[in-house]
């Protein structure tokens, strides 16, 4: 079919052409150039990542057997309040859920705290499959179930309100042990006072095990702890480095692995040169 343009000429009708190549339709507006590739990966760059997975895997199963730490912080906690500082993946939560089972055992009761929901989320589901679902409660501001369990897993703020309101009503704490897990919180500029309440305010006969991997001076919270409280606190502290070791890489867009340090511990420059922000220009054409 054709068509008259206005100066009485005619034109033949464009039609639509929907497998025409997306390169031949002519753009509208600003154009942005195509996005440069990354550049793949060097042979440095290969021989660093294969060094940087080496190792890593599921380790050959083997009896368990416990470090010295572990024990010595069982054996204080018959007696003192016990204050335990290890690196991550040490074995803190270990030393926790041993205590438990043996208190579970004795138709005895424990509160075990944490800062965070999610934290007391996992804890809940990790001790649930440990001491059976009927043994194990949990409170937050969320979450109400099974308050009468003989474990409660919940926040270090619920736990305080516990404390507040047997104060008003003249109750005692229902447990006999407390474990408040990432201790250290006690720094925290906007949360601390509540920790700082919390053992404050927990009775004498309720020993209190404290666990973290970042307390500084452990020595000089105990002493703190042992004057407001006015019990004995045993500092078990693991110092070394992790057991676990951490290894950082960076996975770029287009899912190519690269270690996040070189050898001297300084940021990989390949690394530096992907992350840097790319400037785009746009031009009509």
């Amino acid at each position: 079919m054709a068509r008259r343009d206005s100066g009485g000429g005619s034109r033949e009708r464009r039609k639509y052409r929907p497998d025409r190549p997306r390169s031949e339709r002519k753009p509208k507006g600003k154009v942005a150039p195509e996005r440069p590739t990354e550049p793949r990966q060097s042979s440095s760059d290969r021989r660093a990542v294969e060094e940087l997975l080496n190792g890593i895997g599921v380790p050959l199963p083997r009896p368990f057997v416990p470090d010295d730490f572990q024990v010595e912080a069982l054996e204080a906690i018959e007696h003192y309040d016990v204050l335990v500082t290890a690196p991550t993946g040490s074995g803190k939560t270990w030393i926790a859920r041993e205590e438990i089972r043996r208190l579970l055992e004795k138709d005895k009761r424990v509160w075990y705290t944490t800062p965070l929901k999610a934290l007391t989320n996992s804890k809940y589901i990790e001790f649930s499959k440990e001491f059976g679902k009927l043994n194990v409660g949990i409170l937050t501001g969320d979450r109400k179930e099974n308050a009468e369990a003989p474990l409660i897993v919940g926040t270090t703020e619920i736990y305080r309100n516990q404390l507040f309101d047997a104060l008003r009503t003249g109750a005692d704490v229902r447990t006999d042990l407390v474990i408040l897990d990432e201790a250290h919180y006690l720094a925290d500029d906007d949360r601390g006072h509540v920790w700082e309440e919390a053992i404050i305010l927990t009775p004498p006969r309720i020993r209190l095990l404290l666990l973290s991997a970042t307390v500084g001076q452990p020595d000089v919270f105990a002493r703190w702890i042992e004057n407001v409280r006015s019990t004995q606190v045993k500092v078990i502290d693991r110092a070394g480095s992790r057991p676990v070791e951490l290894r950082a890489a960076y996975l770029s867009s287009d899912l190519q692995l690269y270690p996040l340090f070189d050898e001297q511990g300084n940021m990989n420059r390949t690394v530096e040169s992907l992350t840097r922000p790319k400037r785009i220009e746009y031009r009509r054409r």
